[in-house]
């Protein structure tokens, strides 16, 4: 597997793609002139930590712009997990009794929004590692999957000019889009125009019966497949919210 050597030259999203085909075990590391450092963490092909060095969105702030967590649970859980140095979100689960599937999809949302955050990045030195220890509470056991890590990303060939006959119309762009949308709709089992909060308590409806932590007698086969699901439902929300 070959990378280019810097990131002016390709994209996130097509380094991305290129270590998910090779199913890539290690981290990607992009630095900065400044000498800032930031890293994905990969298993597999899938995306299990995203470490930016700067500042960024906080599990807790997660939660809260979903509304998903009240301010004094959040208040509490916080003050807990700094005093017991554990993880933020294995403090509002084992001990505030918040759902796993919350916590999840709220680190998974996090994520995400790191990866966004390294698009804008206009150049850096690509590094592949293999020996990095991912950070405590990489996502192991249900890495983002290559929908959620690869969809909308930008490419190297979108930066290139249509040529006259390649120009795709506007309205064949605007037929792509709505259907896209439409399948995402499909996936959280709307089927009209609804508005985002009715999106909302569909896509937290269905996390919650996905998550494979919901079903602890099934199989590792059915776990997968539960993973994978979940793993589609949210990025049809991603798709219909971001």
């Amino acid at each position: 597997m070959r990378l280019p050597g810097r990131l002016k030259s390709t994209t996130v999203g097509d380094l991305l793609g290129t270590l998910h085909r090779e199913q890539a075990t290690g981290t990607l590391e992009l630095v900065e002139t400044s000498g800032r450092a930031h890293r994905v963490h990969l298993s597999r092909g899938m995306v299990t930590a995203v470490d930016l060095d700067r500042a960024s969105a906080s599990l807790a702030e997660m939660l809260r712009r979903e509304d998903a967590v009240d301010e004094e649970t959040l208040r509490r859980s916080l003050l807990r997990a700094l005093a017991s140095q554990k993880l933020h979100g294995a403090v509002l689960v084992e001990e505030f009794h918040v759902s796993p599937a919350v916590v999840e999809l709220a680190l998974r949302r996090q994520l995400q929004n790191r990866l966004a955050a390294l698009e804008n990045l206009q150049d850096a030195q690509i590094l592949f590692r293999v020996a990095v220890r991912p950070p405590r509470g990489a996502l192991f056991e249900q890495p983002l999957g290559a929908v959620e890590f690869l969809h909308g990303r930008r490419r190297a060939r979108d930066r290139e000019p249509w040529s006259s006959s390649a120009r795709p119309e506007p309205y064949v762009a605007i037929a792509r889009e709505d259907a896209a949308r439409a399948h995402a709709r499909r996936v959280l089992g709307l089927s009209g125009m609804e508005d985002e909060a009715t999106i909302k308590r569909a896509f937290r409806k269905l996390a919650r019966e996905l998550h494979p932590d919901t079903h602890p007698g099934a199989t590792d086969e059915e776990r997968r497949d539960l993973a994978a699901r979940f793993s589609e439902v949210n990025a049809a929300y991603q798709s219909l919210v971001a």
